[in-house]
């Protein structure tokens, strides 16, 4: 990977990736699209009580600052010149909630995660509210009212936190998802920083209308939100500020860099694997499944539990594509979970290791339901089961059967979207951490009967977000014309079993997942 001395390369893009269990800084040459050297840093996950998810925004701020240090003292290393970089993209975990201060710059309460169920009762009550004749939350937002989007967070802080409340009293709230807060921090923060989205961020807060792109005043009266508090609207590539770090950080390395890309994590996916056509598709496996399929400029909405949502917008003046999404809760978390809370191996890369031994779950099935179901159920009473055991079976079974549920749950999506579609998919490109799982890519295949392709490099979020961020207006370093994306080496499973024995082991898991419903009845008091 390492450059020869004299290899002079040309223009760079950086880009930060700040996801549910990680963060990371990446750079890449904007020619050829290769990644030069990156940095990684993992998240501490805080559930104070059962349900709840939060993480410290500051944390997840130093982790940026730490990724971008880590990563240009390896450049060096490389002797690469980091004046090379001529623009920063952003991608980040979407509807995650945070709320801080504009004077100080200080968080006035941990983040809420997008995972995080406390909301559940505020749904509940609010749900009372829409008629049912006229749903008009899903038609405007695209999507079903639900603990995981960001309005219903925010409502439960304004409704709980008294330092919240007592800042938006005295002006001083600013409001953002992930990318806010940190586009705002890295453009100096209470020293005139950006408080800014883009539409595809926007599109998760439930508070946006997709149609008209702008913040919607039903909705923010819906959900009793104080619209002065929503961050600036932009395209997903346009410069918003310039990088100007007010700690003595050396991340300070890059000040004056343009940030000129923000994406939602999946949108930024969808770009990476350069989804540019209606009906391509991608399914990233992270801590959640995000199968994203592109449904061009018109909005298409979901008859089998699949969002509508902005897929990217790819410059102020240029046209907004939409896609339809099937969204998975957990995947990678469940390897996670695993490791964490049952200690059956010590890294998440074990867990290949402990199903390789079996090659079978030996009837054993297990739906990581602990934040509900999502897509395409939306079912907030479900929660885990592991069931068909036995006295035969082992934690390697438990491994197996955790892998099968991310490629049985994947198959309920890719089911509803094709439905949706009306045209199968022939192929199912994938990415995300977990694609170098080999036993999981041929479960995948196995279990969908069609082919699995993973792009070699599986750093596709982060190269949507440079390429979003090198092509913006201004930079111009990253050609999105077709004929100028490079190709990208590919790997392919075929399906290696029977295609029955692949409906027996789905309808076996399709009453698991019957099993894992209506397990939480009374909501637990919640303030």
């Amino acid at each position: 990977m390492a450059a020869s001395k004299k290899a002079v390369l040309g223009p760079l893009v950086g880009a930060v990736d700040q996801g549910t269990s990680s963060t990371r800084f990446l750079v890449f040459n904007s020619k050829t699209a290769e990644l030069l050297s990156h940095h990684q840093v993992e998240i501490k996950q805080e559930f104070p009580r059962e349900g709840w998810v939060e993480q410290d925004p500051k944390e997840i701020l130093h982790s940026v600052y730490e990724c971008i240090e880590k990563t240009c003292e390896k450049l060096g290393q490389l002797n690469i010149d980091i004046s090379n970089i001529k623009a920063i993209g952003v991608s980040n975990q979407r509807e995650t909630t945070v709320v801080w201060d504009k004077i100080t710059g200080e968080p006035l309460y941990n983040a809420v995660v997008w995972l995080d169920l406390r909301t559940q009762s505020t749904v509940e009550s609010l749900s009372k509210r829409i008629p049912g004749n006229n749903n008009f939350v899903k038609s405007k937002t695209g999507l079903p009212l639900s603990t995981y989007f960001s309005a219903v967070k925010l409502r439960w802080l304004l409704d709980n936190v008294r330092k919240v409340q007592k800042a938006v009293e005295e002006k001083r709230a600013l409001f953002g998802t992930i990318d806010s807060w940190l586009i705002w921090s890295l453009t100096g923060g209470v020293n005139g920083g950006v408080h800014c989205t883009d539409v595809t961020n926007a599109s998760r807060t439930m508070l946006f209308n997709i149609h008209s792109l702008e913040w919607d005043k039903q909705l923010c009266e819906f959900f009793g939100i104080p619209m002065e508090i929503l961050p600036n609207v932009r395209s997903s590539s346009e410069i918003y500020g310039l990088m100007k770090i007010s700690h003595s950080v050396k991340a300070g390395a890059l000040e004056g860099v343009p940030i000129s890309g923000c994406l939602g994590d999946q949108s930024a996916a969808l770009v990476g694997q350069m989804c540019f056509q209606i009906g391509q598709a991608k399914n990233t496996y992270g801590t959640g499944c995000f199968l994203l399929c592109n449904t061009g400029h018109k909005c298409v909405f979901s008859d089998h539990g699949l969002l509508t949502t902005v897929a990217y917008k790819l410059g102020r003046d240029k046209p907004v594509y939409y896609a339809l999404e099937g969204s998975v809760a957990i995947a990678g978390a469940v390897i996670r979970w695993l490791r964490d809370n049952l200690g059956i191996i010590k890294t998440s890369e074990e867990i290949e290791k402990l199903a390789k031994e079996v090659g079978t779950s030996y009837g054993c099935y297990f739906v990581p339901a602990f934040s509900g179901l999502y897509a395409p159920y939306w079912e907030p009473s479900a929660r885990g089961i592991i069931c068909g055991l036995t006295q035969f079976t082992n934690k390697c079974h438990i491994a197996f059967a955790a892998l099968e549920a991310v490629c049985f749950q994947t198959r309920e999506i890719l089911d509803a979207m094709n439905r949706d579609c009306g045209i199968p998919l022939s192929h199912l490109q994938v990415d995300g951490g977990m694609t170098s799982n080999k036993i999981l890519m041929q479960l995948q295949a196995d279990i969908l009967y069609i082919p699995v392709v993973k792009p070699s490099m599986p750093e596709t979020t982060a190269l949507g977000a440079a390429m979003a961020a090198g092509a913006a207006e201004g930079v111009g370093v990253w050609s999105l014309e077709p004929e100028d994306l490079s190709a990208v080496t590919m790997e392919r499973f075929e399906p290696q079993i029977n295609a029955e024995e692949s409906e027996i082991r789905y309808s076996t898991w399709k009453k698991a997942v019957m099993k894992s419903m209506g397990w939480v009845t009374t909501q637990s008091p919640e303030s």
